[in-house]
């Protein structure tokens, strides 16, 4: 009776367990599925949409005002016009003078302004602060009460090719979103970390897989453990430190802040994950294979870089896609020591900035089409992502399959 209770009890907890895996499992890709979907729905935005409904009129010190046939009254909110809105008539008493101001929009084109004073009245001044939006400024008595109207366009849709394949970023004053020089900072920062990185993580993961003693190579396993669990700052902070100014130095470089700084250090940041996974798939290697190398003649060097190595393949390209991600999706250290300047460079010792350090760099003051923006990077990111992995496993599955 008591063997028959714990068995119902163990199956009831087996039950409860698996519904409860099922559970947490669809809930995480649910919860993976819908911040992929938020991030490409507001990256995909400023590519469809412009960036408000209607053109936006908004007054400063001013208690009555006329537009296009319509008197608005102590209006504390902006006024809304049709975004098809060919001109904008508008007219503000001004000591018993009044003021009159005619404005043709034209697609495409900077608005025409066409002002009526009286005898008494200056001319308004007129400023484009920034690209879209004018100021016209009727000056007061009194500095501080001069009479304003914000004109506030809307930006249209953004060119997709534009966006990509454009040399300019300046999206606060001139609302040009260009990010290319950001996109091929990414690829070269990230190619230059895998190519100095990944043949140093080889050697290292099999020289501890098949030539070091197990508890030396204990040893400098933990090592290694510890070194991937330190934060990203602590390795920007090193490479600022040091590395910057020995690029300086060596290369008589005007700053050290450079695509050369950021690869050394993203080399070294992907070091511990590459070696870590390699190291494991190297030694789960059957020994068999190792015997049967040895037994027909060839060395233990030939036998680890002919056999086990080749073995290990699906291990090894696992650790190299994880470092290539590392190294495309890493901020803060490339932030530290990339100079961050939006330029096409040409040469290693020029300063470059990613897509992560834009985003991170511009997130926390970003509003309107600039805010949209910033997730189309963090899109683009996960494109590219996405790319490099698929030809590397496309790379694999040819070596493993010529035919």
């Amino acid at each position: 009776m008591g063997h028959r209770a714990f068995m119902l009890d163990r199956r009831g907890a087996d039950l409860f367990f698996k519904y409860l895996f099922r559970l947490v499992s669809l809930s995480s890709i649910l919860a993976l599925g819908a911040i992929v979907l938020f991030v490409f729905i507001n990256g995909a935005e400023p590519f469809v949409f412009p960036t408000a409904p209607g053109i936006r009129l908004v007054t400063e010190n001013i208690d009555e005002i006329t537009v296009n046939g319509r008197v608005y009254r102590d209006h504390r909110s902006f006024i809304a016009l049709p975004g098809d809105t060919a001109s904008i008539s508008l007219q503000i008493n001004k000591l018993g003078t009044e003021r009159s101001l005619e404005i043709a929009l034209n697609d495409g084109e900077e608005p025409a302004f066409t002002s009526r004073e009286g005898a008494d009245l200056k001319a308004p001044k007129i400023n484009s602060p920034e690209a879209y939006t004018y100021t016209i400024s009727y000056p007061g008595k009194i500095l501080g009460l001069e009479q304003k109207i914000h004109l506030i366009l809307p930006e249209p849709p953004y060119g997709l090719l534009r966006f990509l394949g454009g040399l300019e970023w300046r999206p606060t004053y001139n609302k040009v979103y260009g990010i290319f020089p950001m996109i091929l900072g990414t690829i070269l920062a990230g190619f230059g970390a895998v190519v100095l990185g990944v043949p140093i993580a080889l050697l290292s993961s099999v020289f501890m897989a098949e030539f070091l003693a197990p508890k030396p190579a204990a040893l400098i396993r933990s090592g290694i453990e510890l070194l991937a669990g330190i934060p990203s700052v602590v390795y920007g902070f090193f490479g600022l430190m040091v590395i910057v100014p020995a690029v300086k130095q060596i290369f008589h470089a005007p700053s050290g802040n450079s695509l050369l700084s950021a690869v050394i250090v993203l080399a070294v940041m992907i070091l511990p994950t590459v070696i870590a996974i390699s190291e494991v798939s190297i030694r789960s290697v059957p020994l068999s294979c190792r015997e049967a190398s040895l037994a027909l003649g060839a060395s233990k060097m030939q036998t680890a870089w002919r056999v086990v190595l080749p073995h290990a393949r699906s291990g090894v390209i696992a650790g190299i896609i994880l470092g290539i991600s590392r190294a495309a999706g890493e901020t803060m250290a490339v932030i530290l020591v990339a100079g961050n300047s939006v330029q096409l460079i040409r040469s290693p010792l020029e300063s470059i900035r990613t897509l992560t350090a834009t985003v991170a760099l511009e997130m926390g003051y970003a509003e309107g089409r600039h805010n949209g923006m910033l997730f189309s990077i963090g899109t683009v990111l996960f494109i590219l992502i996405l790319i490099l992995n698929g030809v590397i496993l496309w790379m694999r599955r040819r070596t493993e399959d010529p035919s």
